[in-house]
C-alpha cells in the first residue's frame, strides 16, 4: 500500500460515525451505540542495494463498544457497556491479592 493511500484511508478510518452508530428507533425509545475507536499506523520508504525504491504501510484499527445514549420523552441517559472478560480478570486479580494479604498475616501471627 502506497503511504498516500494509508493516509487516506487512516482519514476515512477516524470519522465521529465510526465512534457514534446510526440512532435506532422503536416504541419511542430511540438508542445511539457509541465505541471506543483506536488504531495505528506505520509507513516507510527505502531502497536496496540495486538502487530499486520502494514504499509501504499498514493501518490498524479497533473499537470496543463502550455504551449507548438512551432517549427516552426526551430524556437522554448513559448506560455504560459492561466489558465482562475485563470485570473477570479484574476481579480474580483481587481475589488472589487478597489471599496473598491472608498469607501474609497468617504467618506474620504464627511468629
Amino acid at each position: 500500500m502506497k503511504v498516500d493511500e494509508l493516509i487516506a484511508k487512516t482519514k476515512d478510518s477516524l470519522e465521529a460515525k465510526k465512534v457514534y452508530a446510526e440512532p435506532y428507533e422503536k416504541d419511542g425509545i430511540t438508542v445511539i451505540a457509541a465505541a471506543t475507536v483506536s488504531g495505528g499506523s506505520g509507513g516507510g520508504t527505502g531502497r536496496d542495494d540495486k538502487g530499486q525504491e520502494g514504499e509501504g504501510g499498514g493501518f490498524g484499527l479497533t473499537a470496543k463498544p463502550t455504551g449507548a445514549f438512551v432517549i427516552i420523552d426526551g430524556k437522554v441517559r448513559w448506560e455504560p457497556a459492561i466489558d465482562v472478560n475485563r470485570l473477570i480478570a479484574t476481579s480474580g486479580a483481587v481475589a488472589i491479592a487478597a489471599l496473598f494479604v491472608a498469607l501474609r498475616i497468617v504467618k506474620a501471627k504464627m511468629r
